[in-house]
């Protein structure tokens, strides 16, 4: 049923985006004047087509799902020599070069749009994240060292505000792969009158430069999500910590005498124990209590774990980040502009090997990302469904023969010297771009197999 659920989500996904991306060529060149012959949905053999419009476009399903493409009427393709003045007038190579760069362009485009469209969709809507709240800091950690302890709310990052916690990361990611220091802005709750003190932390950029951007590197930096107490949630019946006296609304202070500092290390000690007798500190209604509880032992993944049949809290401090549609609109276009440049970046620092080719992913790891938020629920379906399009639209757009970008580069060269690029040249282009498409393929699926198997 999983494997059903995620198959069909990166179906949808690719069916979207490709749709997308075809229909900005599509609209586009029709503006422009331009016939089109076939709008297909995937490549290779037509397994289902229908035609409608004026110009009886086919419309049309392909065998193959990764991709698609809109077929123009044109001479380098088609015999156009029974064609009447009107319908010549109509052929892709002969409308001016600033039209077929409108027409290539429109693709990408139209993916960008698609994002900045859905992220303006969900800050309407609101999205529910975390805040932006710290964990107790560990010693040694550069966040230690900055100042932090702990507790802090972060409300900006390098002058930027910081409403969530994905913004924060987003933000600490820039200034990584930038190699530049972070400065984190931030409130920490204290005993002083006004009840609160503003203060700032510097992340060093030689800290924020040796991360590693294949995981998740905040914990590297000393910084982690706030969780809550260790509070008793629902006991199982005859589970250990039933026998041992646990009730609903106990509060975890202590284990084996040394504090616990909330529900995540709380569950931490108990997995770290199987059939180990441990000594809880234990406030109810505020008495305290001394209990001792066995974890059982039980098989997770290969390993041999504790468990003692208790909820914990564990879901941090949420916060529902909304906004108007005006203000909507322009962080959805500010975060696609963003998340774009970002793109870009990682790809240049891949080029010059600051960042391992690693985090090229593909068809695998994306069908399992959308699987994975399509369970989490919508609005992480979204998000994704929104950050892939700006990935497609940035991969379009690069300089490689057979992409947009490519055409886009030969059409440039157009304007530039006042003459097309020569055939042979976009022929002998052409074959070393496929190349450089299919290398990358073969390094994609690779990653996503390594990362299936680890």
């Amino acid at each position: 049923m999983m494997l059903l659920q995620t198959l069909v989500a990166f179906v949808v996904v690719l069916g979207v985006l490709v749709v997308v991306h075809e229909l900005g060529h599509y609209w586009v060149a029709r503006l422009c004047g331009v016939k089109v012959l076939r709008f297909s949905v995937g490549m290779g053999k037509i397994v289902w087509s229908r035609r409608f419009g004026p110009d009886q476009t086919e419309w049309a399903l392909s065998a193959l799902p990764l991709g698609g493409y809109v077929k123009m009427l044109d001479a380098r393709e088609t015999d156009v020599s029974g064609l009447s003045r009107d319908e010549l007038a109509r052929e892709y190579t002969a409308q001016s070069v600033w039209k077929r760069i409108a027409i290539v362009a429109a693709g990408p485009l139209a993916n960008f749009l698609l994002a900045i469209l859905v992220f303006a969709a969900l800050y309407v809507h609101g999205i529910p994240e975390p805040a932006p709240r710290l964990r107790a800091v560990a010693q040694g950690t550069p966040a230690y060292a900055a100042g932090l302890r702990g507790g802090e709310m972060v409300t900006a990052v390098d002058g930027e505000p910081v409403q969530i916690w994905s913004d924060m990361r987003w933000r600490l990611l820039r200034s990584a792969v930038d190699r530049h220091a972070a400065t984190i802005e931030y409130e920490r709750q204290d005993a002083a009158p006004q009840g609160k003190t503003r203060g700032q932390a510097v992340i060093p950029a030689e800290a924020l430069s040796g991360v590693d951007l294949e995981t998740d590197f905040l914990p590297t930096l000393g910084l982690d999500l706030a969780r809550p107490p260790a509070m008793m949630g629902k006991i199982m019946p005859d589970s250990p910590a039933a026998k041992a006296g646990l009730r609903e609304g106990d509060r975890i202070q202590a284990v084996d005498g040394k504090p616990v500092q909330d529900g995540m290390a709380f569950i931490d000690l108990v997995r770290a124990a199987p059939q180990r007798d441990l000594e809880l500190s234990v406030l109810r209604n505020g008495v305290p209590l001394m209990l001792t509880v066995q974890p059982e032992a039980v098989e997770k993944k290969g390993q041999r774990v504790g468990r003692i049949g208790a909820e914990v809290a564990m879901a941090p401090e949420m916060i529902n980040a909304s906004a108007p549609l005006h203000k909507a609109l322009l962080r959805g276009a500010q975060k696609t502009w963003d998340t774009s440049v970002m793109t870009v970046r990682m790809l240049g620092r891949m080029l010059i090997g600051e960042v391992s080719l690693k985090n090229i992913t593909g068809p695998i790891t994306i069908a399992d990302y959308a699987g994975q938020t399509a369970r989490i629920g919508m609005v992480s379906y979204l998000s994704f469904i929104a950050f892939i399009s700006i990935s497609l639209g940035v991969m379009n757009l690069l300089p490689i023969p057979v992409l947009d970008g490519g055409l886009l580069l030969y059409y440039s060269l157009e304007v530039l010297t006042g003459r097309p690029v020569p055939e042979r040249f976009g022929e002998l282009a052409q074959r070393a771009g496929i190349g450089i498409l299919m290398t990358l393929m073969i390094v994609a699926v690779f990653n996503d197999i390594v990362r299936l198997i680890s």
